[in-house]
């Protein structure tokens, strides 16, 4: 009896391709790929520094390093008012495809900044790219949505712990609830915001890839767990931080309740560029005590 059709279709080798392992039931099946044959112990092929290295080779970028202290800033409200101020010049040696960086000087340091990083992939693509270009202390400040409210808006949550519903953060830890952040830098980066006369809370913040699906369901559960705020790029970063070794603190600007009223989304003065700017630099004030007794030690 002759196969049908479809049959030999299926049958046929495609272009001189024999059958191969991908037809055969995968290991870990029933696991979604997300989760599913991570080896976290392995180095990448696909290397930040060697991706660098082509793009300055490409774009004639010189090789200068980058400030020590940079900055995410995802809603890139800082970034057009240090540019409207005329405090931010374009970085000369950062050479990534993908984004502008900017250099600053506020309260004796010199930042880096890049606007727009929304996202938790895009968040770690630009924090490994950073780490290997000369940063060693990485702020992301972005704005989030209310969860359990601690005041009216909008404030500061300098997130300790973030709820791991985006993808990124699994290329990088093995499954759990939370990525946190490190205890010590926040606790020394929480102790120097008290002067700055920014209202700030530590707590859980929900990073989340599908800001649109933000359910009744979702948020309520994300409340039953103590959660302030929901955001986008926290577990990432975190998980990045624990895995590479590498300094990194996140702060959610409540500003919002996911536009449930109206006049949402209000930032403070500079929309929130000023408020962002005293956070920053509290925790670079942090983290230059704790590296400087570091190198004491």
């Amino acid at each position: 009896m002759q196969p049908d059709v479809g049959t030999r279709l299926l049958d046929a080798p495609i272009c001189g391709l024999q059958e191969t392992a991908m037809t055969r039931d995968p290991p870990h099946r029933g696991l979604p790929p997300i989760l599913a044959g991570k080896d976290y112990e392995a180095a990448s092929v696909f290397e930040p520094a060697n991706l660098l290295r082509e793009a300055r080779r490409q774009k004639r970028v010189a090789e200068i390093p980058v400030p020590e202290i940079c900055v995410l800033d995802p809603d890139g409200d800082i970034v057009r008012a240090l540019r409207r101020a005329r405090r931010a010049v374009l970085s000369a040696g950062w050479a990534c495809y993908h984004t502008e960086l900017y250099e600053f000087d506020h309260e004796g340091e010199r930042f880096g900044i890049i606007g727009s990083a929304v996202g938790a992939s895009f968040a770690v693509l630009l924090a490994e790219e950073l780490f290997v270009s000369g940063c060693r202390f990485l702020v992301s400040v972005t704005s989030a949505g209310q969860i359990r409210p601690r005041g009216a808006s909008p404030y500061i949550v300098l997130i300790d712990r973030a709820l791991r519903d985006e993808g990124t953060s699994y290329h990088y830890l093995p499954p759990s609830e939370f990525a946190e952040a490190d205890r010590r830098l926040a606790a020394e980066a929480m102790q120097a915001l008290q002067g700055t006369g920014q209202t700030v809370y530590r707590g859980a913040a929900w990073t989340t890839d599908a800001p649109f699906r933000e359910t009744a369901a979702a948020i309520e559960r994300a409340r039953a767990r103590g959660i302030l705020a929901v955001e986008m790029e926290a577990a990432a970063l975190y998980a990045f931080a624990a895995a590479r070794g590498k300094p990194v603190l996140c702060f959610a600007h409540v500003t919002n309740q996911m536009a449930l009223v109206s006049g949402d989304f209000e930032k403070g003065e500079a929309n929130g560029s000023a408020a962002a700017l005293a956070v920053i630099a509290a925790a670079t004030r942090s983290w230059r005590m704790a590296d400087k007794s570091a190198e004491t030690t």
